[in-house]
């Protein structure tokens, strides 16, 4: 395996993590994904998250709206990758559904990703305003 598809492939493990984390309403799972300081920019706003605690805190509201609304699977297509060292710039479409296979979210997020030791961490989502 080229160094170009492993990495490829470590990413793709990172958001299989990230989404399997919604889908099990795992909290931590969903912060393990995070590298801190970390910033979040979605609804026209900018939120920074100086610890797992503060991102936790973030993720449980939102974890809350998926119980709401019943969301039980969160599937991902790549859109693009650019990787150049050890940061990579991602974007994903995301379908969130419930049981019955309705799209209850549809968006598209934009991820800055960085390498730390052996690790791909989020560093930084964009969330596409609807």
């Amino acid at each position: 395996m080229n160094e170009e598809s492993d990495v490829e492939l470590q990413l793709s493990e990172l958001f299989d993590r990230y989404a399997d984390g919604y889908d099990d309403y795992d909290v931590a799972a969903i912060a393990d994904c995070f590298a801190f300081p970390c910033v979040v920019w979605q609804m026209d706003q900018g939120h920074v998250f100086a610890d797992q605690e503060e991102l936790v805190e973030n993720l449980e509201a939102l974890l809350d709206v998926h119980r709401e609304n019943n969301v039980t699977q969160s599937t991902y297509e790549v859109i693009s990758t650019h990787v150049s060292g050890c940061t990579a710039h991602i974007t994903l479409d995301w379908q969130q559904e419930d049981d019955a296979g309705d799209v209850v979210f549809d968006f598209t997020c934009h991820y800055t990703i960085v390498q730390i030791d052996e690790n791909w961490r989020i560093t930084m989502i964009v969330n596409e305003p609807a």
